[in-house]
């Protein structure tokens, strides 16, 4: 008998523990479980991965977010492909049964957009808006080199994706209404890339910042990228006094978590590479001078691999400064 109790005992315990743990929660296994969290007042924000698209996290690594309104969703950046969309739904709907009414994209890099083909799919009605010079690439040959990269990186986990860009278009200074909630766009071009914006929940002080800012994650920056651009893009961030805000990749927070480290790592970079110009240094004597001295950072994921590149494209737009 009491062993029977006992095992009964056991049972019960295994199934509390079952049931409190993130269960429902999207399991990627090594990666982690992902699921929506509440940030502030009507905000929840999924924080994916910091690691590369890769088949165990089958592409999935940026930060969807979600506002609830009264009647439907507004969706900021849902994802990196079809697959990843239609996960990611699963887990909106854990939070609200409601029709996504709406989607923001921050800019053309495909792991933040291409899900919008699931999102179209079960919502054929939601407006998806980005930047024109988004809408225009993601459109054009970026689209399908996005599509390609994302099926290469996942060994094929991503296949079937297809480019739905945005079709209506934001600039900075937009004001766009959806069901009662208020959103001011905020396009500071060129900074992570010349297709930015910066999305600002404006009743709640929530400000999504795209890729403009990391944390705890290094960013590469492409061909159409300025980094003395982006400095100024989160000094002006900053200056708004958000109540919180969310950074591309990395959690969510107050500006002196979710802006500073990576602002100041940026200013950093601005200064060392100043001083290398102008001491007439090549950018890999710069680097090999100065990695020292960014002993904080070394564990933020992508540090080694883009740290030369970084310095490379800093020294590129000091001098392109100095003709």
């Amino acid at each position: 008998m009491l062993k029977q109790l006992m095992n009964k005992s056991n049972a019960l315990i295994i199934l509390y523990i079952f049931c409190a743990t993130p269960l429902y929660a999207w399991n990627l296994g090594k990666e982690g479980t992902f699921q929506f969290e509440k940030i502030n007042d009507n905000i929840y924000v999924m924080h994916g991965p910091l690691s590369e698209p890769s088949p165990s996290n089958n592409g999935f690594m940026n930060n969807p977010g979600i506002i609830v309104s009264h009647n439907g969703l507004i969706v900021i950046d849902p994802g990196s492909a079809y697959q990843v969309g239609q996960e990611v739904i699963k887990e909106i709907e854990k939070i609200s049964d409601k029709p996504i009414l709406a989607v923001f994209n921050t800019h053309i890099h495909g792991d933040h957009w291409l899900a919008n083909q699931a999102i179209k799919e079960k919502y054929p009605q939601a407006k998806i808006y980005g930047h024109p010079a988004m809408i225009k690439q993601a459109n054009g040959e970026q689209g399908i080199i996005w599509v390609d990269m994302m099926n290469r990186l996942t060994e094929g986990k991503t296949k079937g994706t297809q480019v739905v860009a945005p079709k209506f278009s934001v600039v900075q200074g937009t004001m766009i209404e959806v069901d009662g909630q208020h959103f001011r766009i905020h396009a500071m071009i060129p900074a992570h890339t010349n297709t930015d914006i910066m999305i600002e929940h404006v009743q709640s002080q929530t400000l999504f910042l795209g890729d403009n800012s990391f944390y705890q994650r290094m960013g590469r920056f492409d061909n159409s990228a300025s980094m003395l651009g982006n400095i100024k893009a989160l000094e002006y961030a900053t200056q708004l006094k958000m109540s919180v805000y969310v950074p591309g990749h990395g959690r969510s927070g107050k500006a002196d978590t979710a802006i500073k480290p990576f602002l100041d790592y940026l200013l950093r970079v601005q200064a060392v590479v100043q001083a290398g110009f102008d001491d007439d240094l090549q950018d890999f004597e710069i680097k090999d001078k100065v990695i020292g001295d960014f002993s904080d950072y070394t564990s933020w994921h992508g540090f080694d691999t883009n740290f030369g590149k970084h310095i490379n494209s800093m020294y590129l737009e000091i001098e392109k400064t100095a003709w």
